[in-house]
């Protein structure tokens, strides 16, 4: 019996048909070695087009760790866009394409020593900080770098939070931004993260309300406040909708208006997530299957540990899988990846028509914090990534 990919409607929604084309013409043209991520170019194009739009005065810059492939990066550092780096590793891969330092910033608010040297080195002027040593730390290897400081913002609503490693509340930050002054360095701006897939629109009011009375404080301590960055956040479609867009950039440009009317506030985006996530789809193939006490079990060659770590902190995917099934009847099954691990456990009641061995399964809206999180832990293969 042939097989084939049941595709619902609703799946082909969540990425769009012609990246589902893309990638079932891929697959088509033989010798596919799994896992492979397939990343459809003219998505990422779209995507990066499209976010920031909304907002008046705001550049975009990429966040690199959502997807630091160099396929990916190549694409984007041909296109009108930054990049925002945490690390020695993403500004090497830039540096390497040739990406000049004036589209490059680093909003990692604890950066190493070695790593701020090579940035400043290179031309990086813009840094994001939250504490004391890390003003001792720029002050000595990167003078009169332009900062902005970290504010602690609520997380609600968001699927990824990221309010406790990083920010200061407004207090504090108006503390750092002085010290800044104080210590050869350019205290310009302000910047907040509302949680990465983040579905509550509100977060953005109280973190733009925060920028603003922040703000007001720097300005009466002779500190004039010339940028916000607003970090990321925006949620992809994975296994239902969510704000897009459009809509939530509305709202932001609504709200920075009514907060700094005077129209000069630079606004610096940071999206990830927004740009490869829904262009990109994990083709992986079964493993293996079994029936157990507690259900039913199918392996898959990727896993936890070699690219679909988020499912562990409780992002859900939608799969596609191959079958040969008339039935049009699924079965609930326990999703695990290839490692002899037992934490590498994907999901669980997934509803899937039955696959076998050696067919090929879908992970769609599978481009972002992929490859990112992938590592060969016992021997798994990390995806390549293919741009089709």
């Amino acid at each position: 019996m042939v097989k084939s990919f049941k595709i619902e409607d609703a799946a082909a929604k969540l990425v769009g048909k012609s990246t589902l084309l893309k990638t079932l013409n891929y697959i088509d043209t033989g010798g596919l070695k799994t896992p492979v991520l397939l990343m459809d170019g003219d998505r990422i194009k779209h995507n990066i087009s499209t976010v920031g739009r909304g907002i008046d005065g705001c550049k975009v810059f990429y966040a690199v760790k959502a997807n630091p492939s160099v396929e990916v990066l190549r694409l984007l550092s041909g296109l009108d866009v930054g990049f925002e780096i945490s690390n020695q590793g993403e500004l090497n891969v830039l540096s390497d394409l040739g990406v000049s330092p004036e589209r490059i910033i680093s909003s990692n608010p604890v950066k190493s020593t070695d790593f701020i040297k090579s940035a400043y080195s290179y031309g990086v002027r813009y840094f994001s900080y939250d504490s004391p040593a890390e003003i001792e730390k720029l002050s000595q290897h990167a003078p009169n770098s332009n900062l902005y400081v970290r504010l602690a913002i609520p997380n609600e609503g968001s699927e990824w939070p990221l309010s406790k490693k990083f920010g200061v509340e407004v207090e504090n930050a108006l503390t750092l931004l002085t010290e800044a002054k104080a210590n050869n360095l350019n205290p310009i701006g302000i910047t907040f993260h509302v949680g990465s897939q983040c579905n509550n629109i509100y977060n953005w009011n109280i973190a733009l309300d925060k920028a603003h009375l922040l703000s007001d404080m720097a300005r009466d301590a002779g500190i004039t406040i010339s940028l916000i960055n607003i970090g990321g956040g925006y949620p992809i479609k994975y296994t239902k909708s969510v704000l897009n867009v459009e809509a939530i950039e509305k709202h932001i440009n609504k709200l920075i208006k009514e907060r700094f009317s005077d129209g000069s506030i630079a606004i610096h985006l940071e999206p990830g997530r927004a740009v490869v996530g829904d262009a990109g789809i994990m083709v992986a193939r079964v493993t293996g299957k079994a029936d157990r006490l507690d259900g039913r079990w199918l392996y898959i060659d990727a896993g936890v540990f070699n690219g679909l770590m988020e499912s562990i902190g409780g992002i859900k995917y939608t799969y596609v899988t191959e079958t040969r099934s008339t039935t049009g009847i699924k079965d609930n099954w326990t999703l695990a990846g290839p490692s002899c691990d037992s934490f590498d456990v994907i999901d669980k009641n997934v509803q899937l028509y039955e696959p076998e061995v050696g067919d090929i399964i879908l992970i769609l809206s599978g481009g972002a914090y992929t490859i990112s999180y992938a590592s060969e832990f016992n021997g798994c293969t990390i995806p390549k990534t293919v741009i089709v």
